[in-house]
């Protein structure tokens, strides 16, 4: 009995199904009939929404690995792009603003040029733009060198001024470039005119870059202060008529037969670049530098 009954329960475990192969081929048959079944009639579409529904957690989670990575390097990518972008632009940006700056750098220039142009047309006479070369830094002398010599015709004696008033004259012409005196310099005198009232006196700098003593005026002289003064054009070296100042202070001397005036220069000695060379008609053109008498033009 024994033997009967594990017989029995051996016999289940062991007992053989139908083959692979037949299962294999029952199976397939199956999922025929079921794909013509759901293509002709629609049964299984509301089984295979439910089943995407449950798939579809799994699908995200699967997924997202790789859409966070592509979302990081997209990120990155972008970042970097804009960091280049932002470097260029930068670049860029500095080179607009030195650009600007050059331009607006000419349109000074431009402007200084046509002020000195409609400056050259006032006076009526032959003119050269001259650029300055350097200033000479001395505490009792007041001199400039300018890129213009005796190659463009620059002589000594040469009347030299800018678009506000009279800078001074030529007093060493080398081939390219030349040394001019300015009209505040102790050792210059200038023939001048008070245009108001027509008085004459001399214009002698005093070393400083915005002074000058006018010498030879009577302490009851008709003068006023702001009273304006040109050349008289006196001597032929200066243009008669331009701009050469403006009466600031006047000191009556009891004890002496002349009053103490200053001026201001209308050059503006220190904010030039360009400057003008003046040929009069009646500017003798020699190499030598003319002296003024300052007694004859007093009188």
């Amino acid at each position: 009995m024994d033997e009967g009954i594990k017989q029995q329960i051996i016999h289940p475990l062991f007992t053989r199904g139908p083959s692979p192969t037949l299962r294999l081929f029952i199976f397939f048959n199956l999922s025929l009939i079921l794909m013509m079944v759901d293509h002709r009639l629609g049964y299984l579409e509301s089984v295979r929404s439910q089943l995407s529904l449950m798939v579809y957690p799994i699908q995200y989670i699967v997924d997202f690995p790789v859409k966070a990575g592509g979302w990081l390097s997209e990120s990155l990518l972008s970042r970097v792009e804009l960091l280049e972008q932002k470097s260029i632009l930068e670049a860029e940006n500095q080179q607009l603003k030195l650009k600007l700056l050059r331009y607006q750098d000419l349109k000074n220039e431009n402007d200084r040029l046509r002020t000195l142009l409609n400056s050259s047309k006032r006076i009526g006479e032959k003119t050269l733009v001259a650029e300055i070369l350097s200033v000479k830094v001395d505490p009792f002398r007041r001199k400039l060198a300018i890129d213009k010599g005796s190659y463009h015709g620059v002589f000594k004696g040469q009347a030299v001024v800018d678009a506000h008033g009279v800078m001074g004259q030529v007093i060493h012409v080398n081939y390219m470039s030349s040394t001019v005196l300015l009209i505040t310099d102790p050792h210059h005198a200038l023939p001048i005119e008070i245009g108001r009232t027509g008085e004459r006196s001399i214009a002698e700098g005093l070393g400083a870059v915005n002074r000058l003593a006018l010498l030879y005026l009577a302490n009851n002289a008709d003068i006023k202060i702001g009273d304006q003064l040109v050349t008289s054009g006196l001597g032929g070296q200066f243009p008669k008529g331009y701009p050469v100042g403006k009466i600031v202070e006047i000191n009556p001397d009891i004890g002496q037969s002349y009053a103490q005036v200053q001026a201001v220069p209308s050059a503006w000695f220190e904010r030039n670049r360009e400057v003008l060379l003046v040929w009069s008609e009646s500017a003798p053109q020699t190499q030598e530098l003319q002296t003024l008498d300052k007694d004859n033009i007093a009188e």
